[in-house]
């Protein structure tokens, strides 16, 4: 269930395929009438894992774990016998916005980790609608041998069978997560312990197979999920699939019941100007419709619904694409990933990046500021707030 990505709002602005180079076009899941609105949004993670392995294999991000996540695709007929399977690669653009997407969420989530680092307890990470994300696997694997994370994905059975298929007979992933004995059924919940160099890091990543409309009114009736350590809610451009009176409700059910709670929520704004109803009209064009971005459209409603649902004034931030980019992102490393491929639609990145939001709140002791978390990181010097 994750975000459907970028090229597919991009293709109504005279880009013609959606993808290039080893891979040819990459076409988007199909919305024809036989095709269910949940399989729609399913497939499109498909979308976003071919993103993240195109922009890992020409080095904006660093992820081991990306190409297990995706299937090649076939020698095009053109290509020769001798041709090997390969992915598309995205647009410079495209991978640019992969790029900040995820350097924003692990920042966020490093803050995250920094300020509750000191209790000792467990700490939660409940990503809602994960799909295919890695973060679990490159968290567990960190230099900075993280320690008492108990990491939650939700999604869709299917999405959730499929996973834990991938996590058993990959070796690269079964050798990070012990396989629970007897494997679960997969329309379970199941739960995996870390199996880290150190000794007992306390981590684990437990995956429960569940449609967010049918969330429990309390999260805690879920197995291992605990309104007594603090959590970290992330919903990457996921909520945005829901009624907006569901997605409110579940929001709702972690900031009443959770004393201790930061919320991370990524999703597209501004549906009314030209390039945001293009980008609607794209969206309806395969299928996909996202009911709360006509109730959230703007930076100030994201912030105003976190506000709505229970975090302070001074507790909740946002910031676009383009702020994260100009903000977040040193001087050096600017330079090194403009190094990687040439970015010839500078003004449509402005454009695109500012259609796009990060929005994030916090209560209970944590501190998800993230300026004190630049400076620590800044390593060369310059100021990125």
């Amino acid at each position: 269930m994750s975000a459907p990505s970028i090229p597919n709002l991009l293709s109504l602005r005279g880009h013609g395929s959606l993808g290039r180079g080893r891979g040819g076009s990459h076409r988007g899941p199909s919305s024809g009438p036989s095709v269910s609105h949940d399989t729609i949004i399913q497939g499109t993670d498909t979308d976003a894992a071919v993103s993240r392995l195109s922009a890992v294999e020409l080095g904006y991000l660093s992820d081991p774990f990306a190409s297990y996540f995706v299937t090649p695709s076939p020698p095009s007929f053109h290509s020769g016998p001798s041709s090997i399977p390969s992915t598309p690669r995205r647009l410079p653009i495209i991978n640019r916005g992969t790029y900040t997407r995820t350097t924003a969420i692990d920042i966020l989530i490093d803050c995250f980790l920094s300020s509750t680092a000191s209790s000792g307890q467990p700490r939660q990470i409940v990503s809602l609608g994960a799909g295919t994300d890695t973060r679990s696997f490159r968290l567990f694997t960190s230099p900075e041998k993280h320690q008492n994370i108990q990491y939650h994905e939700i999604d869709f059975p299917v999405i959730i069978s499929k996973k834990s298929t991938l996590i058993r007979t990959i070796t690269a992933l079964s050798g990070i997560l012990s396989t629970p004995s007897p494997v679960p059924n997969p329309t379970t919940t199941q739960s995996y312990i870390s199996q880290h160099k150190e000794p007992d890091t306390g981590n684990s990543l437990t995956l429960h197979p569940l449609d967010l409309r049918m969330f429990p009114s309390s999260p805690t009736s879920l197995p291992g999920i605990s309104s007594e350590h603090p959590t970290l809610l992330l919903s990457e451009c996921c909520l945005c699939y829901l009624p907006p009176s569901c997605a409110s409700s579940l929001i709702t059910s972690f900031t009443t019941n959770f004393p201790s709670l930061g919320l991370v929520i990524y999703e597209p704004i501004l549906p009314g100007d030209a390039f945001g109803r293009m980008m609607v009209s794209n969206l309806s064009a395969r299928g996909v419709t996202m009911p709360t971005l006509s109730v959230y459209q703007t930076q100030q409603d994201q912030e105003r619904r976190l506000k709505e649902a229970g975090f302070a004034e001074g507790e909740v931030r946002s910031r676009t694409f383009d702020g994260i980019w100009d903000g977040w992102v040193t001087t050096r490393e600017k330079e090194r990933v403009d190094g990687l491929e040439r970015l010839d639609e500078v003004e449509e990145w402005k454009l695109l990046a500012g259609h796009y939001v990060v929005v994030w709140g916090w209560k209970g002791g944590m501190d998800l500021e993230v300026g004190q978390q630049l400076r620590q990181g800044d390593d060369d010097g310059d100021e990125t707030e």
